[in-house]
């Protein structure tokens, strides 16, 4: 008997609440058989290096060296860069551990070579040795910039420096017009078996991807391959300020409020068994509805619900 055919899998992700699923992805499946299309909204330059907190929490996740605790940065990492950094004047609201910094720093060495992001997440996962395909959004910079009450601020500030306090009125991927999808994605997301939306934050995690002109419109073309993980459960982010932002801008904070956001790309939403009663609801929008465990505290959780998506019939 001939043996399966291997799926391959594309992903949408954002960080720290995608990696969670990412690498339960990576330890049910053979990890070559994923590519991850990861946002680069959330990129700032910092002491004058291109720092990609996304891009890296993904890397760092799968490569097995994250801290788990915090979600990002180097395991049993030192800040002793940062501390001298401050006693020279210059910011540290924003935590960029030892080892941390020479990932930024090839990065950015490699960008003033006239290399491409996508060449640098390329280089970092090749050293890393992580197996899986690892893709920025684009190469060009679009930066997230979150309009609010207190006036515009980088979405870093937002969350970091202010701890996502202000009250969002309006979200701008800066740029996003003028960008193209990186080397790979449209391909990645053209020839997947099936596609997977992360349970990230939908406005400014999985929002700057679908912002970059083609990757909307090439989910749409696979809508029935399309499968969303709702990032909301019982009406609570499971991480970061979610909940708080899509009330703030005019959004349901619920699994239906997201499977209104995704309806137009996504044949199959994915919600937590906490949310059950609005499967029906949602079904109304033409979406099919799976219910299962998504909270995932620990790493047999996160490789149950991986493979829950995997053996989904489409």
């Amino acid at each position: 008997m001939p043996p399966a055919k291997r799926e391959t899998i594309t992903a949408l992700a954002g960080g720290v609440g995608a990696s969670k699923l990412l690498l339960g992805l990576h330890e049910v499946i053979d990890p070559r058989d994923l590519t991850v299309i990861v946002n680069t909204g959330d990129d700032i330059t910092l002491h004058g290096l291109k720092i990609s907190p996304d891009l890296d929490i993904v890397t760092y996740t799968l490569a097995g060296i994250v801290d788990e605790a915090k979600g990002w940065g180097y395991r049993d990492e030192t800040f002793h860069a940062l501390t001298r950094l401050a006693a020279f004047g210059r910011i540290n609201w924003f935590n960029l551990g030892d080892r941390d910094l020479a990932t930024h720093i090839h990065r950015s060495a490699m960008l003033a070579e006239g290399k491409s992001l996508s060449d640098a997440a390329e280089s970092i996962r090749v050293a890393l040795g992580v197996k899986t395909s690892i893709l920025p959004m684009c190469d060009e910079s679009v930066p997230t910039m979150i309009d609010t009450a207190e006036g515009e601020l980088h979405f870093q500030e937002y969350l970091v420096k202010r701890r996502a306090e202000p009250v969002v009125r309006r979200i701008r991927f800066d740029g996003a017009d003028k960008a193209r999808p990186a080397k790979g994605v449209l391909e990645a997301i053209r020839d997947a078996d099936r596609i997977l939306i992360c349970p990230s934050n939908p406005l400014i995690s999985i929002g700057p991807i679908l912002a970059v002109p083609g990757i909307r419109e090439a989910l749409r073309a696979r809508k029935e391959r399309v499968v969303a993980v709702c990032p909301i459960v019982g009406g609570k982010s499971l991480k970061g300020p979610s909940d708080k932002m899509l009330a703030e801008l005019g959004y349901e904070p619920s699994a239906l409020g997201v499977a209104k956001l995704y309806v137009d790309f996504s044949g199959t939403f994915v919600i937590d068994s906490a949310d059950k009663e609005q499967a029906n609801d949602i079904r109304k929008l033409g979406m099919k509805v799976e219910v299962v465990p998504t909270v995932m505290a620990t790493r047999a959780q996160k490789r149950e619900l991986a493979r829950s998506l995997v053996t989904l019939k489409m």
